[in-house]
Parts: C-alpha cells; structure tokens; sequence
C-alpha cells in the first residue's frame, strides 16, 4: 500500500502517522499539513517530531499544504487538543524540516506519476485535497482510493449539533471532495462514537508497557482526557483518525459499510458543513415524489468497525 496522509496534526492524528509508519505493507509516501487543529506551522512540527519519536526522522517527506479555508475564516481545536496540539507537552523541534514547494503540488506530482497506485488517508479538513482536485480534475480518476475522516451519518455532531468538526472547518472543500468522482470511503464521527473509543482495559494496557511510544501517547492524550470528562463526566480516548487509519491498512477492521449519496451542506446558517447520507433510490422509489436526487452512491460509508482489533493494532504500533 502506498499512502499519503494529509493531516492538520494534533492527537489522534499522531497515532494515525505511527499506525501507518509501522504496517509493514504500507509505504508512507508522504505527509501533507493542512489547516485545522491547531496553529498552521505548529501541525508540521507535530506531525515531524512524530516521524522522529517514532523512530522514521528524515525517511518520509512533510509538505505545507492549505494554511486557510477556501472560503471561511479559520477554526480551530486549541480548547481540546492543547495550544500546541499536544497538549502543551512542549516537545523538542524534530531535526526534520518541511519540503520546499506546495503539498497541493506534491499531491498532483505524486498522484498523476503513479496512476492507480497511491492511497490517500485525509483526516484533516479537505481544504488540500480540493485544491489539488481544482488544480488538476485527473487525480480523481487516478487516485487508487481516498479515506476521509470527516462528517456525520445522521447523529450529532462534535462541533455543532449538525457537523463535524473536519467538514465544518472547510464545508466548500468537503462538498467538491465528495462530489469529484473519487473512489471514497467515509469515516465519520458517528463511527468513532460507535466503533473508535478507546476501552479502559485497553487504555490500562497502553499506560502499563512504558514504551517511548506509550508514553507519547499517554502524554499527549492528557488535554483530551481532561476535555471529555467536563463533557461527558469521565475522560474517554476517542480515535477518529487512527481508527480510520486502522480500517484503510487493514480492511478487517471494517465490519459494516453501505454504498451511500453523500453531499455537503454549504448555505445553511445552522446546518453548516451538515453531511447527506442516504442509500440511493431504488428505480421504484425514484418514481415516487422523494424531494432527494436518484442519483448513484458516491461513497462508502464505514457504519460499523471491530473495536477490539483496531485497539490492539494501536497497541502493537506502540509497543515497538
């Protein structure tokens, strides 16, 4: 598997980056930064010094993508991840240094070299991958596959009642993604409330090996454990993007997917970046007077994953 993670590093997505670096039939072509989380330069400094505590300093290349929304003012995650995404750890700049040149341009570069064999894991808003997609429209019929993270499949949402977090940074972003002709499969957070939180037994294993990769994990999972206990009342490890990660390496992992319509809400005041998700219209149904297109699926959406195997593929990843 060769794959690009694009990413807008903070938390979980550090995971992610150790889940793929330590597959070993998984090629990590490259990371791209693109807004989100936490302050721009901040996520490409976390997302190197994963590379290096993970013990891959200066084998995978890092690009700075998209620093802005296509259209929107800049949201962040500071208030859950900690200001510096880590929370506030204050880790060593990685010796490491981004490339220069665009991660839009890397994208399109890498894509359209190697038709059919790259893999894309987008588990930051869709701001990069749209842009490539504007750029130049052949990625999408030569992109092997794109996984994202991103939307809900009618539940509510971490960011507004109606949207998550991804999508809601960037909804004009997420909307041309999902409508491009990509081979996609949708991780939602719907899911990772179902199917991506992290056991207690399992989070007690991860604190008891004391490995450098466990204690990475256990620091900057510190802010995260504090924020979901004022809000759910006990800190809960929730895993949106290594559980993504973990379904697109190892396809196991996915234990129920549907063939869906999706679409993005981008004109609504209180439905911002709400996902669409419904199966397709049966040729009867489309007769009826449904006010949704008969239109064909365009995406996979993942509805159920094996809790159990993704979290001992975190614990293996972070036992080396």
């Amino acid at each position: 598997m060769r794959l690009i993670i694009d990413t807008d590093t903070a938390g979980d997505d550090a995971f992610s980056i150790l889940l793929a670096l330590k597959a070993p039939h998984v090629t990590l072509e490259g990371i791209t930064i693109c807004n989100g989380n936490v302050p721009f330069d901040q996520q490409a400094e976390n997302a190197l010094y994963t590379l290096e505590v993970a013990g891959a300093g200066g084998t995978v290349p890092v690009w700075k993508g998209c620093p802005l929304p296509m259209l929107r003012k800049p949201v962040d995650a500071t208030e859950f991840f900690g200001a510096d995404g880590m929370s506030d750890a204050g880790f060593p700049q990685a010796q490491q240094r981004p490339e220069d040149g665009h991660a839009v341009d890397f994208l399109i570069d890498t894509i359209m070299s190697n038709p059919g064999e790259i893999e894309i894991l987008a588990q930051a808003p869709l701001t990069n991958i749209a842009s490539a997609y504007v750029k130049e429209p052949r990625i999408a019929e030569n992109l092997k596959h794109l996984w994202v993270m991103g939307g809900l499949d009618n539940s509510i949402g971490n960011t507004t009642p109606a949207s998550e977090f991804n999508f809601y940074v960037d909804p004009e972003a997420a909307k041309i993604v999902v409508n491009a002709g990509f081979r996609l499969t949708l991780s939602t957070w719907t899911l990772t409330m179902n199917s991506g939180l992290l056991p207690d037994d399992k989070l007690r294993v991860i604190e008891a090996m004391d490995t450098p990769l466990s204690r990475f994990f256990m620091t900057i999972s510190q802010a995260p454990f504090k924020r979901t206990e004022m809000r759910y009342g006990r800190p809960l490890s929730s895993h949106p993007d290594s559980l993504t990660c973990a379904c697109a390496i190892d396809p196991e992992v996915m234990l129920e997917t549907a063939d869906c319509l999706v679409d993005v809400e981008t004109q609504g005041e209180l439905t911002r970046a709400y996902s669409s998700i419904c199966t397709p219209l049966t040729p009867d149904e489309a007769d009826i007077d449904f006010l949704w297109p008969a239109a064909p699926a365009n995406a996979r959406v993942i509805r159920k994953a094996d809790t159990n195997r993704f979290a001992e593929m975190l614990i293996a990843a972070l036992a080396d």
